[in-house]
């Protein structure tokens, strides 16, 4: 009976007292407070959950509320480049390498039915060291013929003056290259201006002019004249001695033969058609950049001999820029103002003969260099007059 009724105060405490009951405790109260914190640690996981997918659930629905309504193919939204973008490049600013500009600028379109209304326009290329030093007989000659041509300028790149916002060639310039004269790199020139102007499908016809160039006519007669031309006018012709055929390299073979060796004036007007396989010519061209170096003065042989190899047929075998080599030399003479007269002027017009679309005509030049600045004004008397500038007839 007296083991049945102990004090259970004293068994609690005999059972602490215990050194194996007291190891069982600390272990239940580890094993405690171990899942005492993986609950609590559960329990905030699953709340932060809950909280996420309700923020979720909301920023998705406020999302989709306030998306806009899908666009349809009717939209006059400015964002998308339209055809008119595509068509006319509004800036002549890019930062294209040379053989992405000439791999752009050589794509044609097979369909041969425009999706829009066109009118043909006249690409007016000037190479130049600086300005255009004659701009004000240019300003004079464009006025009043906007939509009708387009204008590239090709400059050192050290030049860095800027145009009048109100001419017609500010903002004309192209990302260009330092040229030399009678080396390869003008010819690298002439074919980034023509890359260029190609970029705008209304070019139909396109010309090469320098700082010195002027017209010899208003632009509605050049513009006449040029459209309704069947022919290209790129000077070639085969002269003997050292300063033609004296100046092929033999290493040019087996492609380029002595007997397909021209020389000509570099400034050149040729049609759509031509310049497309000027640009895209990855024949000949590399031949003259290797091989026609110094005292060869490519620019005076390449479009020549190349045209003439390739493209004879439509060439009419003249250049439409007068220049004076009477006075001899490697440079054409220059002309000062007390050279310009009225009767100077009306011979470069119409003191010459040959042909054009198959008749004889005494139009035979429609620009003229070299002009000083120093004749500008002289020029600018005599343009209304005898050119008929600011006549659009």
């Amino acid at each position: 009976m007296k083991n049945q009724y102990q004090n259970p105060l004293a068994s609690a405490t005999k059972l602490f007292n215990t050194p194996l009951n007291l190891t069982n405790l600390i272990s239940y109260f580890l094993f405690f407070a171990f899942g005492l914190a993986f609950g609590l640690t559960v329990s905030f996981s699953l709340q932060n959950l809950s909280l996420n997918l309700q923020i979720t659930h909301f920023s998705f629905s406020a999302t989709t509320s306030t998306l806009p309504p899908p666009t349809t193919g009717t939209s006059n939204t400015t964002d998308h480049a339209g055809l008119k973008q595509y068509l006319q490049p509004q800036t002549l600013t890019h930062d294209l390498t040379d053989e992405e500009l000439l791999w752009r600028a050589s794509m044609s379109p097979k369909i041969d039915v425009f999706p829009f209304e066109r009118v043909p326009k006249v690409a007016f290329m000037f190479l130049t060291r600086g300005p255009v030093l004659l701009a004000p007989l240019w300003e004079m000659f464009f006025k009043g013929h906007d939509g009708l041509f387009s204008i590239y300028v090709h400059s050192d790149p050290s030049f860095n003056q800027s145009e009048p916002e109100n001419s017609v060639f500010y903002g004309r310039r192209i990302p260009s290259k330092e040229v030399e004269w009678g080396d390869i790199n003008m010819i690298e020139a002439e074919r980034r201006l023509l890359a260029n102007a190609l970029l705008d499908f209304s070019n139909q016809r396109f010309i090469l002019l320098s700082e010195s160039c002027i017209p010899l006519f208003n632009f509605s007669t050049v513009y006449s004249y040029l459209m309704n031309s069947t022919q290209n006018f790129i000077e070639a012709y085969d002269q003997l001695g050292p300063v033609g055929r004296g100046r092929y390299n033999l290493l040019m073979g087996p492609d380029v033969t002595l007997q397909h060796w021209r020389k000509g004036a570099q400034w050149f007007e040729m049609d759509r058609e031509l310049a497309l396989e000027v640009i895209s010519d990855r024949k000949y061209f590399p031949i003259f950049q290797n091989h026609c170096k110094g005292q060869c003065y490519a620019d005076e042989h390449y479009l020549p001999t190349f045209v003439s190899m390739k493209f004879w047929e439509k060439n009419s075998n003249r250049t439409l820029t007068w220049v004076d080599w009477s006075k001899g030399g490697p440079h054409p003479g220059k002309f000062i103002r007390p050279d310009v007269t009225l009767e100077f002027l009306e011979k470069l017009r119409s003191g010459s003969k040959c042909g054009y679309n198959g008749e004889s005509t005494n139009v035979c030049f429609l620009f003229a260099r070299k002009f000083t600045t120093n004749a500008l004004d002289r020029l600018l008397r005599f343009a209304p007059k005898l050119m008929h500038f600011n006549n659009n007839g």
